[in-house]
Order: C-alpha cells, then sequence, then structure tokens
C-alpha cells in the first residue's frame, strides 16, 4: 500500500484502500473506547484528537504502515471528525470559502464556490456511513427518515440548511444538500462590491422599503434571493414591528421589534404540521407593521397577498421565477392551490393591486448572480398586467442600467 500526504485526505493508490484503512481505524478507535470506558462527547477537541492520534499511532506501528507524521495528522484529524462531527463534511462546513456543500452518493462530494461547483477529495466509507452522518444531524432535531419517509429538511446548529434523501428516492445512494449559513450577513455594500447590483440601484431598492413599496424578490434556484431579501429588510426602520415566516430560519434582521416564525414539518404520527399559511393568518394577529416571507410557494399566496391589500404595506417575500413577468404567472398558479373557485379577472387585481415592485435576480455563466431586472407593477388592463421596466441588466456591456421614465407609483418615486 503507498501512502502520502494529500491535502483533503491521505493519498494512497486507489481510493479503495484510503476507506479501507479509515474503516478498519475507526472500528480499531471504538473498540479502544469501549475498552478504556471514555466519552468522548464529554471531552474538548483538543483532548479527543491527543487521544485519537495516539490510537492510530498504535494502529499504524502494529501494521508497520509506512504513514508520515503528516499522514497520521491527517488521519487523526479525519476520525475525530467521523467521531464528534460530521465525517468528511466537517472540514468543508468550517470552510469559510464554501458556501453549498452537496453529497451524491458515498463517493462523490461537490462544493459551491463564488457559485461554481467544484469537485472535492473527499469521500464517504460507504453508503451506511453517509447514513449515520445524516441520522447525526437529525437525532437533536427529532425528525424522521426511513423508506417511509424518504426525504427530510433540517438545520444544523449553525443555522446551516440540510436537505437529505435517501434511497428509493435517491437511485444513486443517500444524498444531502447543505446550504451553509453565513454569520455575518451581507450587506447592500457587498451586494454592490460583488456586483449584484450598483449604487443607483441598491439606493431606489432603499427608498423603495423605506416608502413602504410591497416586493417580490424573484430569481431561479441559489440566485440569492434570501440573500437579497435580507438586505432589503435591513432597510426597514427600527420602531416598526416586522413578523417574519420562513420554513427554514435564514433571515437575520438586527431590529428591536422583530418575531421570527417557523414552519414545522407534522410529526412520525402525522400531525403537529404548521404551514406558511398557518403562520400567515397567525401574523396578522400580532399586530404586524410588515410581513416578511421567505418564499411564497403555495396557498399562503392568499393571504400575503391580503396582507399587503389591507394595511401592511412594506410586506416582502421571494418566489421562484425566470422573470419578472413569469413571477406574477407564478403567484397566478399559487392562487389555484388555495382552494377557491376565484375568477381570474379578480386573482390578477388582487395581485396587481398587492405587488409593487419585483426584483429579479439571476446567476450568470461565471457564477456572479445578479439583478437583471427591476419592474414595477402599474396596474391590470383588459385583463393584463402592465408593467414598467426600471432597472435592467445590459448582457453586451455586462452593467446595470437605469431605463428612461419615472416610476408611476408614489412609493416609488424619489422626494
Amino acid at each position: 500500500m503507498k501512502i502520502g500526504g494529500a491535502r483533503g485526505g491521505v493519498a494512497v493508490r486507489d481510493q479503495g484502500d484510503e476507506q479501507d484503512l479509515k474503516l478498519n481505524l475507526h472500528r480499531y478507535l471504538v473498540e479502544s473506547i469501549e475498552e478504556d470506558e471514555v466519552e468522548l462527547s464529554s471531552w474538548v477537541r483538543g483532548a479527543v484528537l491527543e487521544y485519537v492520534r495516539e490510537k492510530v499511532a498504535q494502529y499504524v506501528a502494529g501494521h508497520q504502515l509506512p504513514l508520515t507524521q503528516m499522514d497520521l495528522d491527517r488521519l487523526a484529524e479525519d476520525l475525530v471528525d467521523e467521531l464528534t462531527g460530521l465525517g468528511p463534511l466537517q472540514a468543508l462546513l468550517s470552510d469559510p470559502s464554501v458556501s453549498e456543500i452537496l453529497v451524491n452518493g458515498a463517493q462523490h462530494i461537490v462544493v459551491e464556490r463564488e457559485g461554481r461547483l467544484e469537485e472535492t477529495d473527499r469521500r464517504f466509507i460507504d453508503d451506511a456511513h453517509v447514513r449515520r452522518v445524516i441520522e447525526r444531524i437529525l437525532a437533536p432535531l427529532g425528525r424522521r427518515l426511513d423508506e417511509a419517509s424518504p426525504m427530510v429538511d433540517g438545520r444544523l446548529p449553525d443555522g446551516s440548511r440540510v436537505n437529505a434523501v435517501i434511497p428509493p428516492v435517491a437511485m444513486d445512494g443517500p444524498s444531502i444538500s447543505i446550504r451553509k449559513f453565513k454569520a455575518d450577513p451581507l450587506q447592500g455594500r457587498d451586494l454592490v462590491v460583488y456586483g449584484t447590483l450598483n449604487e443607483e440601484l441598491l439606493s431606489f431598492l432603499r427608498n423603495a422599503v423605506e416608502r413602504r413599496a410591497n416586493i417580490l424578490v424573484s430569481g431561479g434556484t441559489s440566485t440569492g434571493k434570501t440573500t437579497l431579501l435580507n438586505v432589503l429588510s435591513g432597510f426597514i426602520g427600527d420602531s416598526e414591528r416586522v413578523v417574519t415566516i420562513e420554513d427554514t430560519g435564514e433571515l437575520q434582521l438586527g431590529h428591536r421589534h422583530v418575531v421570527r416564525l417557523e414552519t414545522r414539518p407534522p410529526n412520525v404520527e402525522g400531525f403537529g404540521e404548521v404551514t406558511a399559511r398557518d403562520l400567515v393568518k397567525n401574523a396578522l394577529r400580532m399586530r404586524p407593521d410588515r410581513i416578511v416571507l421567505g418564499e411564497v410557494r403555495g396557498d399562503e399566496v392568499m393571504d400575503m397577498m391580503q396582507a399587503m391589500n389591507t394595511g401592511h404595506d412594506g410586506s416582502m417575500s421571494t418566489i421562484h421565477a425566470n422573470s419578472a413577468s413569469d413571477a406574477l404567472l407564478r403567484m397566478e398558479a399559487l392562487f389555484g392551490m388555495a382552494g377557491r373557485q376565484i375568477q381570474e379577472a379578480t386573482v390578477r387585481q388582487m395581485i396587481g393591486a398587492a405587488v409593487d415592485v419585483i426584483v429579479q435576480l439571476v446567476r450568470l455563466p461565471n457564477g456572479r448572480r445578479c439583478i437583471s431586472e427591476v419592474a414595477e407593477v402599474v396596474s391590470v388592463r383588459d385583463g393584463h398586467y402592465v408593467t414598467n421596466v426600471l432597472f435592467e441588466l445590459d448582457r453586451a456591456h455586462d452593467r446595470i442600467v437605469h431605463r428612461e421614465g419615472a416610476p408611476a407609483s408614489g412609493k416609488l418615486r424619489r422626494n
């Protein structure tokens, strides 16, 4: 067996050798822990690492393996992550440059850095190893994952969002998707630096929030909708009472008067579910000045539109759509999920009266997330939405341009 140091793991003749070594060491450590009658969960990481290093050195010496000190240190770190953390994912979770972690089966771990996906050289031992890590994530959450319920959402202690899927739904083995939580959320100036928007557009959006415009942030998956929603929410005045509603708490508003609500899935017996619609209805009884809904995706759309139309100006949400016009059509489609028979013309009038501005996000081929369009919803005439594009992305010159013409709504006009 040829073994030498390498970034991200021990370099061996093939991945099978490395995984076999780690598996054997893991078994040896478990046996040693039982024999020594120690409880590593109550130890600090440094003490656990010293214990594991000693055991790894004993194993390597006993089997006469040609390992360098660098190899020993790397093995010990990986095994500590396995014993006390999330195995091969632990170092990726600690890497500030990684924004998302995607596990596509035991042998394929991908990360996102600066909007681009990158292969990693980290691996799980086998599918059972992936399942153990998933169970470790879910244990404190009381969530269920088995063949009867093969999909689950959860959250790590640091706030990172987790989705896990197992066979038979996941055909190629257990899958994990982790969207990491930023302890220090991005601010408007950061989005200018990253090229998501420019100073003029940032100033316009700040003005729109301050003037209590109802804003819908639209975009595809991983285009930065929640990040932008968090930035926009930061422009709300401290004297206003805000209620946020999310499936998984990601918004970080630094206001004095914020109530954070989170949906809840049903328990093992199928009871206790709390939906976004339940929370929107309840929020209306909590004397909110504004409601911030993390994402509108179901029958809660009706209650959210009614809130925007009945004294809760300045409310905000996000939606999955590929353009501003598609976002309006998507809203109509969601109304159909509410289970009420409402004429199409009435639905359009409700949406047209509720939404003041749509901010469309895209992710460019180079991975950069950018605002591609800002459209004002003016009215509904002859059964069609009348919109006014205020800003748009000039792709040829890679810049955001301000279209000629003033906004029709007083909420969007400058003083």
